[in-house]
């Protein structure tokens, strides 16, 4: 069974190909009576597309999206809705010397285990290329949440992080890396640039951090906010980590130094600290909600590494073409989506059990 589906109250699916005619998602549970259009989509495609600096895949796509249902006189109906962008600049033929052998770290070899074929071409749904549909999903999403604000952002480029001291919200749309520290933007510059003349690939650590969720979104085991955030963050594409709160770092600390101190306050308690990442039990404590994603390095690159063929003869690949030379860049507002789908379903599965706006 393959799974294109996600979400329980808000459910969004996605489908199509990194070089097929389209791309595209269909977002079902949307409450109706939301102002909704296009141009309240496009902002949020527009920070992901490609092509719009050296650090990015020189791919060229406008990425403007199509609502094709579920919206009337600008507002949602309440059924489903349906969003298409369309793909305009594939280069099928540079990815000809894999059609019959695998990339390495690629997801080439495990798709080819499990159906018998697959789409060579851009690497089909495992491309990047999906994720376009996550973000329009996402800007819906947001609809849902307009108590909640989600900013994120990079913190680490090839093992090069930032300054916590020097944190500037102000910097992070000021660079291409939505990077909140001036100064470790400046290297990243050179870093990423040397990797993209090298034909290399270098990998990043995204954290996100939403505001503004009140407490009691979640729930006990098997629904966990944090749980499904991790389910929801783990699957786009190139993950391969993700912390909530302190992460693994609560694993080095001791219990009265991990714990989030309260104090009594006008609305709730008022915590000293938020190890937690906002959420306890599954279910969130009204402080912010922290997460962090680590993306890997982009399978394809130039450099030659021993691989075999479909026939399972030794070969070696490398991949021609456009590619990101740090996809967490543009994965950056990838999470941001993620985060927005998956609280706006914890809002509404909230509501539906508990009552309340």
């Amino acid at each position: 069974m393959s799974w294109n589906t996600f979400g329980r109250a808000l459910r969004f699916t996605t489908w199509g190909e990194s070089h097929g005619p389209a791309i595209g998602a269909v977002v079902d549970g949307c409450p109706p009576g939301l102002d909704l259009a296009e141009a309240d989509i496009q902002p949020f495609l527009d920070a992901r597309r490609p092509g719009q600096n050296r650090f990015t895949t020189q791919r060229q796509e406008p990425d403007a999206v199509r609502i094709l249902s579920g919206v009337f006189e600008g507002r949602t109906t309440g059924t489903p809705i349906s969003l298409l962008i369309e793909n305009t600049d594939q280069r099928s033929k540079d990815y000809s010397e894999i059609a019959n052998a695998y990339r390495p770290g690629h997801a080439d070899y495990a798709y080819d285990a499990k159906y018998g074929l697959r789409d060579y071409r851009g690497g089909g749904r495992s491309s990047a290329r999906e994720t376009a549909m996550r973000v329009a999903a996402g800007a819906v999403a947001r609809l849902v949440l307009p108590e909640v604000s989600i900013s994120a952002y990079v913190t680490e480029i090839g093992g090069d992080a930032i300054d916590p001291s020097s944190f500037d919200a102000t910097e992070i749309g000021n660079n291409p890396f939505w990077c909140p520290d001036a100064e470790a933007a400046k290297r990243w510059e050179e870093l990423v640039s040397e990797a993209r003349l090298a034909g290399s690939s270098l990998g990043a650590v995204v954290e996100c951090v939403a505001e503004g969720v009140p407490a009691g979104w979640g729930a006990p085991l098997y629904a966990k906010l944090d749980a499904d955030l991790a389910a929801g963050l783990m699957g786009i594409n190139a993950v391969k980590g993700v912390e909530i709160g302190e992460g693994f770092g609560a694993a080095r600390l001791r219990g009265e130094d991990n714990a989030d101190p309260m104090r009594p306050g006008a609305n709730g308690p008022d915590f000293a600290s938020n190890h937690a990442g906002g959420i306890v039990g599954g279910i969130s404590t009204g402080q912010p909600v922290v997460c962090r994603v680590a993306f890997k390095p982009t399978s394809s690159f130039f450099t030659p590494v021993e691989s075999v063929t479909r026939d399972g003869e030794a070969a070696q690949v490398r991949t021609k073409g456009r590619h990101d030379p740090c996809v967490g860049i543009r994965g950056t507002p990838v999470v941001e989506a993620m985060m927005a789908l998956v609280l706006a379903d914890h809002k509404l599965l909230h509501r539906a059990q508990c009552g309340g706006d």
